[in-house]
């Protein structure tokens, strides 16, 4: 299997990057969308101690110092009308996944497909290809 050149990164991605062990899983040039700079920076404003806080603020911070994320503009609203009805179709509710339908709509507008450890949370979605990434081990 070749390798994609570009490639947009899903949250959950961002969150194990650390952890993966096969390089060749990812993208040669990774990029987020600013829906997944949002949903991490809500992270440690949730978190329920200060050790889960330190650990999630440490996600922001190192998306925001490793990437330059492509916006939820005019082309990616666009895009969501589409991811939308596309989950409608398919029986399933954008409003259960809305940033997960964002994301998609972003890598959507810009001709990217979606990396994720979670492919299952992107079915349905007309014109997006989904990389599935080995889910790393914990530890």
């Amino acid at each position: 299997m070749t390798r994609h050149r570009f490639g947009l990164l899903d949250t959950n991605t961002v969150i194990v990057l650390s952890r993966l062990t096969d390089a060749h899983a990812l993208p040669e040039e990774p990029r987020i969308s600013t829906i997944t700079l949002a949903e991490l920076s809500v992270g440690p404003l949730v978190a329920t101690n200060d050790l889960e806080r330190a650990h999630r603020q440490a996600h922001v911070q190192q998306a925001e110092a490793d990437f330059e994320p492509l916006p939820f503009d005019a082309a990616a609203a666009r895009a969501f009308g589409r991811v939308a009805a596309s989950l409608r179709r398919s029986g399933r509710k954008t409003t259960a996944r809305t940033y997960d339908a964002m994301i998609a709509a972003v890598a959507i507008a810009n001709a990217l497909p979606l990396f994720t450890c979670n492919p299952s949370d992107y079915v349905g979605i007309d014109e997006l290809t989904v990389v599935a990434v080995p889910q790393p081990m914990d530890g």
